[in-house]
């Protein structure tokens, strides 16, 4: 049986692949015309398509058949965390993420945070090498840093969550004394964001904020996490609560 290949164009109507991807079907893949492939342009259409013309930095096609796909999971999975200060964690989270199923991802300037810029466009290629790989009908959006507060008071549909080491006492802003697990409290088919600190955890003034604007204070289990295993951990959750 013929392996499938998948391809990323956001617009299939153009007839032709973006740069990078006739990159990677005429010089890696050495497809040639007459071949299938598929497309997908991260908004849930997957198309059938046949190679027409190909030369060193082109790759024409003509639409064979289209199909719309239904979304494997409800409500909008929307992960915002303080990046690592290692760049790879990041990566690695963006890529098992993606992989796993969400949809939107922002990084957050926070009080402690270890890194305060973040390459975007490094991590958009790499969102979409996990979405073929996975499979994906839509492309999770890749946000830029944002400032905890300018975050957290800004109007956001659905739960909304924080993830942090304190316990509830040291909070003090009227909130129960226990944190919940968020898988518990999670509600299927509801959009969710959760907010994920940087190794030195929220400042408690950034806990006492984000629950002063809604957002409920939740625990990921027993263990202690690192930023990325964490926010994995959380986006896993999201998904497994919102599956169709």
């Amino acid at each position: 049986m013929k392996e499938e290949r998948y391809f990323y164009q956001p617009d299939i109507s153009l007839g032709e692949l973006p740069k990078e991807e006739t990159s990677h079907a005429v010089r890696v893949l050495r497809m040639k015309e007459g071949d299938e492939l598929w497309l997908m342009d991260g908004m849930g259409t997957f198309c059938r398509a046949e190679i027409t013309a190909v030369s060193n930095h082109h790759c024409a096609y003509r639409v064979l058949e289209e199909e719309r796909q239904e979304p494997a999971w409800k409500g909008h999975i929307h992960l915002a965390l303080a990046p690592t200060k290692l760049n790879e964690r990041i990566e690695w989270l963006a890529e098992k993420a993606t992989e796993v199923g969400f949809d939107e991802l922002t990084f957050l300037d926070c009080k402690f945070s270890e890194r305060r810029v973040v390459k975007t466009e490094r991590i958009e290629k790499i969102v979409v090498a996990a979405m073929k790989q996975s499979r994906k009908a839509w492309k999770p959006v890749v946000n830029g840093m944002q400032g905890f507060k300018s975050f957290v008071t800004a109007e956001r549909p659905g739960q909304k969550f924080i993830c942090h080491c304190y316990d509830m006492e040291d909070v003090k802003c009227g909130m129960p004394d226990v944190k919940p697990f968020l898988f518990d409290v999670l509600k299927a088919g509801e959009d969710a964001t959760v907010l994920i600190g940087p190794e030195g955890d929220f400042s408690i003034d950034e806990v006492r904020l984000a629950e002063e604007n809604g957002y409920v204070s939740v625990s990921l289990g027993r263990s202690r996490l690192r930023t990325e295993t964490a926010a994995l951990a959380a986006v896993h959750m999201m998904q497994m609560r919102n599956q169709v």
